[in-house]
């Protein structure tokens, strides 16, 4: 693969890209939920700038070292030990074909904030209560069993967000309507959910359950060292290596995938943090009340903690 580099110039320090696709509609959803080479990228971007795809659609905006040290360190350290629970719910994104759910390669894949499914548990649960099962919102287990961690990981979020307004405006602005019309989100930010990996090389995906109107949020931070994890378009053989500090903000609607990542010791780390609004979650929830909130809440926080007969 080659880049189709059509024009390049630089604005403010800027890099600016325009680039055609090197691979057809057709071939590339050929090449779905398989991983990527390294040949198979030639363009690694390391530098500020903003990339433009086919139709001069916005692909991506990649910013290096405008996040304070102190509030990565934070984040780093009030959830690294619940982002190494292993869990098999990524699917096709594991590179694996099985349907069954169980089936699949454990991952250190996990979420915070809220999402829009209930687990196999809290199913359980509510049918031996014989209750109806609850609308499909939920508080995460993050939130609810380490409320302070939870808290000291929101200035980096909050960071995020505020570049995200400045960066992309148009989709903030979107995305930030929809959030704040729910209660179920991280307070003061245009996202519902955050997704941390570890060590985790994706497959050739889309994103979805997300905001179609907004854009993606992705961090990386970095313990011990490694090569490779770069986040690339396959489709316009592209890439981005983000590091600790940096910001991406990309169309995750488009193909895209990590390179494979190569641990400089036993130990080392590479934790990416994705920041989105999941659009089940303000369509289910746009008009519930704080009152409704808060007591939804509580019978999810029952359902974690009844003994199940």
């Amino acid at each position: 693969m080659y880049t189709m580099i059509i024009k390049t110039e630089k604005k403010g320090g800027v890099t600016i890209y325009y680039l055609e696709k090197d691979i057809d509609d057709v071939k590339m959803d050929s090449m779905k939920n398989k991983f990527l080479k390294r040949e198979q990228i030639k363009t690694i971007i390391d530098h500020d700038a903003d990339v433009y795809g086919a139709d001069n659609i916005l692909l991506l905006r990649f910013r290096k070292n405008v996040l304070p040290k102190e509030h990565i360190d934070a984040f780093y350290d009030n959830v690294i030990k619940f982002a190494k629970n292993k869990t098999a719910n990524r699917g096709s994104a594991t590179g694996s074909k099985k349907k069954n759910l169980y089936d699949n390669p454990k991952t250190m894949t996990n979420i915070f904030g809220y999402f829009d499914r209930w687990s196999a548990r809290q199913k359980y649960i509510f049918k031996q209560r014989g209750m109806k099962i609850p609308l499909a919102v939920r508080e995460c287990r993050f939130n609810m069993d380490y409320p302070e961690a939870y808290q000291n990981t929101l200035p980096m979020i909050k960071d995020v967000d505020e570049l995200y307004k400045k960066l992309t405006p148009d989709h903030y602005a979107k995305q930030r309507k929809k959030a704040d019309q729910t209660h179920f989100k991280i307070p003061g930010t245009a996202f519902t959910t955050i997704t941390t990996n570890v060590n985790f090389q994706t497959t050739i995906h889309k994103d979805s359950g997300d905001d179609s109107e907004g854009f993606g949020n992705l961090l990386a931070i970095e313990r011990g060292g490694y090569d490779g994890g770069e986040t690339c378009f396959p489709q316009y053989g592209v890439g981005v290596d983000v590091r600790t500090g940096d910001a991406l903000f990309m169309n995750v609607h488009e193909w895209h995938a990590n390179l494979p990542i190569k641990l400089k010791t036993k130990e080392s780390i590479r934790l990416s943090i994705v920041c989105y609004l999941r659009y089940n979650i303000w369509a289910r929830t746009q008009n519930k009340t704080r009152k409704f909130f808060e007591r939804h809440n509580q019978t999810v926080r029952r359902s974690r903690t009844e003994k199940i007969k």
